[in-house]
């Protein structure tokens, strides 16, 4: 089953062609990174899957419902490149809130913030307000947020920005144990070496084209992500 099934997505800005005839489909259960330089349209398309931003033309699919309807945002959770929320929220406040606004309440909405906030390691930060966090507990709540509910499909805009080392590898391994729950992973990244580990499946984006996509292994056939990225963009 398709979870995405975009086909022929173009955007232009004035005259700039941020996306043009853009095709690509994400299997459930699948890890697919979407690469590309800064200015390639990743984020554009992203908005586009979210109905957020209005192609000039073309197809997106979720779940085989049209992105136009509502009804195909339903199982989804975004976390965009740079999260934030209400200074005076606490951590857990804000974890608390996105489970309301998925319908979770009582003791179940209480137990999955808590079972969210472990997840992410900043249990020890429930109280803490947003507005004296750091950037990357301020990303960690966002993600933490992502858990909340019963989603099927996480799109992850550049999910790893603003986290130290140690933080990324234990976004990496939750990742992992997310995909093993057959969760679909949609991730947009500049960490090409984070990417290797973690994807099954790949686009590269270039200027709105897409100018390389299929499955990871058969696509670098021997070569690093990063070299074989280098190699594309630099044509």
């Amino acid at each position: 089953m398709l979870v995405i099934d975009a086909q022929n997505v173009s955007k232009s800005y004035g005259n700039i062609k941020a996306l043009n005839n853009l095709s690509l489909n994400v299997a459930a259960g699948s890890v697919y990174a979407l690469l590309g330089p800064n200015g390639s349209g990743k984020t554009t398309f992203v908005k586009s899957i979210l109905g957020l931003v209005k192609p000039d033309g073309g197809d997106i699919k979720l779940n085989g419902i049209e992105s136009t309807n509502v009804e195909c945002r339903d199982g989804i959770s975004y976390l965009p490149e740079k999260f934030n929320f209400f200074p005076y929220y606490t951590v857990l406040g804000v974890v608390k809130f996105y489970g309301a606004m998925k319908g979770l309440k009582g003791s179940e909405l209480e137990e999955q913030a808590i079972n969210a906030v472990k997840s992410l390691q900043i249990e020890d930060l429930v109280s803490k307000k947003i507005k004296q966090c750091s950037k990357g507990q301020v990303q960690r709540t966002g993600i933490a947020a992502m858990l909340m509910g019963d989603s099927k499909l996480l799109i992850l805009d550049e999910p790893f920005s603003g986290l130290d080392p140690i933080a990324i590898k234990e976004l990496k391994d939750l990742l992992i144990e997310l995909k093993n729950k057959g969760i679909t992973l949609f991730i947009n990244s500049h960490i090409l070496s984070e990417m290797e580990k973690l994807c099954d499946h790949a686009a590269i984006l270039d200027k709105g084209e897409i100018i390389a996509q299929g499955e990871l292994s058969t696509m670098l056939n021997g070569v690093s992500l990063e070299d074989f990225f280098y190699t594309k963009v630099k044509k």
